[in-house]
């Protein structure tokens, strides 16, 4: 019997679960090994071939050879884990955090500093709020992946 997860309709949320956890273990071990200076020169030197060494998905290694940490998640991966991505590339996690939902890092931090994304409209799937699928760049992109 599946488990239920009526948790899983919060729009613009990817929710990590032992589901996703699972599904992520080494696409989020890899992140991991970017803890390590030698790990990140080494990744840096030929991304495909140290991503080879993990027992990832191919998926997995396409989203982050295409630096969608969107992707990243969809296929398991963490935020708290994929963080060191950006960090291995010189990015803050404002900058990150802009990518993933279409805004510059500035106005990711003014969102931010205003307390954030309104509840209105986005408690669930199909209201009309701006973090609703239809109105991220990243939902239009997904579909392609």
């Amino acid at each position: 019997m599946a488990l239920e997860k009526p948790y899983l309709d919060v729009p613009g949320t990817i929710i990590f679960d032992a589901e996703q956890s699972r599904k992520g273990y080494w696409l989020n071990q890899f992140c991991v090994s970017l803890m390590k200076p030698e790990n990140r020169q080494r990744f840096k030197a030929n991304e495909r071939a140290y991503l080879d060494e993990w027992a990832m998905t191919e998926e997995q290694k396409k989203a982050v050879l295409a630096r969608d940490l969107n992707w990243c998640m969809r296929t398991g991966g963490n935020i708290y884990f994929l963080a060191r991505i950006g960090a291995t590339d010189g990015l803050s996690f404002q900058q990150m955090a802009g990518s993933m939902t279409g805004m510059t890092e500035d106005e990711y931090r003014a969102m931010m500093v205003a307390g954030g994304r309104s509840a209105e409209g986005n408690r669930y799937l199909g209201e009309d709020g701006d973090a609703q699928p239809q109105h991220q760049p990243q939902g239009h992109a997904a579909k392609g992946h």
